[in-house]
Formats: structure tokens, C-alpha cells, sequence
């Protein structure tokens, strides 16, 4: 039991010296940033009047403002050119589909008209091979009805 105290006291204790340990510094644009602000804030200092700073919050304001009308016309006219874009690879699209269905409509009539003159032609063959049946059924009978004649002469 005295081996696991030991060893939990040590992991709490390297826990400790690490979270102990200072900070990284800073990079140098946070410096820069930092030191911007601050070079802001010294020369605000109290040198301005009631009628600067109203003035200066109005140049603000209309700064703010300008730069948001700037970016709303840019994102609008992004947004026109991309459905512009859109609409125009829509288009291609939809001819290049329009003429692949005109093929395979084309292909389809080709196909049936080919599938109707088999049809036709078989049609033919086994009418015709019903006559001829037929046709070969009589003459067998027919000699079949002449060799029996044949026999009787014979016979007689």
C-alpha cells in the first residue's frame, strides 16, 4: 500500500510543477496589437473636449457605416455573380441534356421500327410455314390416298 501512496504523491506533485510553470510569451503581433491600443488610449488622453469626441464618434459611426455599405454591396454583387454562374452552368447543362434525349429518343424510334419489321418478318415466316404445313399435309394425303389405291389394285 506504501508503493501506490508514494506513486500518486509524485503524480501530484509533477501536476503541480507543470500548471506552476509562467506563461508563453506572447507572440509579436499581440505585442504590436497591444501596443497599438495603448498608443491609442495615450493620445485620446484628456486633451479632447465634449465636441471632439462627439465628433470623432460621429466620424466613427460614419466610417462604420460606410465600410458596412462597401461590404453588403460586395457580398450582393458576389451573390449575383455566383447565381449568374449558376444559372449559366444551369443552362449548358440542361442542353447537354436536351440533345443526350433527343439521341436516345432517336435511338428508341431506330430500335422500334428494327423490333416491328422482325415481328413482321417473323410473322411472315410462320404464316408462310402454316401454309406450307398445309400445303405438305394435302400432298401427303394426297399420296398417302394413292398408295392405298395402289395396294388395292394390287390386291384385286
Amino acid at each position: 500500500m506504501s508503493s501506490l501512496y508514494t506513486r500518486s504523491k509524485e503524480f501530484t506533485r509533477s501536476r503541480k510543477s507543470q500548471s506552476d510553470s509562467p506563461p508563453a510569451s506572447p507572440s509579436p503581433i499581440a505585442k504590436t496589437l497591444r501596443h497599438e491600443r495603448l498608443s491609442r488610449l495615450e493620445s485620446e488622453g484628456s486633451s479632447h473636449t465634449t465636441t471632439d469626441t462627439y465628433s470623432d464618434r460621429a466620424s466613427a459611426k460614419a466610417r462604420r457605416e460606410a465600410r458596412i455599405a462597401s461590404l453588403t454591396s460586395r457580398v450582393e454583387e458576389d451573390c449575383q455573380r455566383d447565381y449568374r454562374k449558376l444559372y449559366e452552368s444551369a443552362l449548358t447543362e440542361n442542353q447537354k441534356l436536351k440533345t443526350k434525349l433527343q439521341e436516345a429518343q432517336r435511338e428508341l424510334a431506330d430500335v422500334k421500327s428494327k423490333l416491328e419489321k422482325v415481328a413482321q418478318q417473323k410473322q411472315e415466316k410462320t404464316s408462310d410455314r402454316s401454309t406450307m404445313l398445309e400445303v405438305e399435309k394435302r400432298e401427303r394425303r394426297a399420296l398417302e390416298r394413292k398408295m392405298s389405291e395402289m395396294e388395292e389394285e394390287m390386291k384385286g
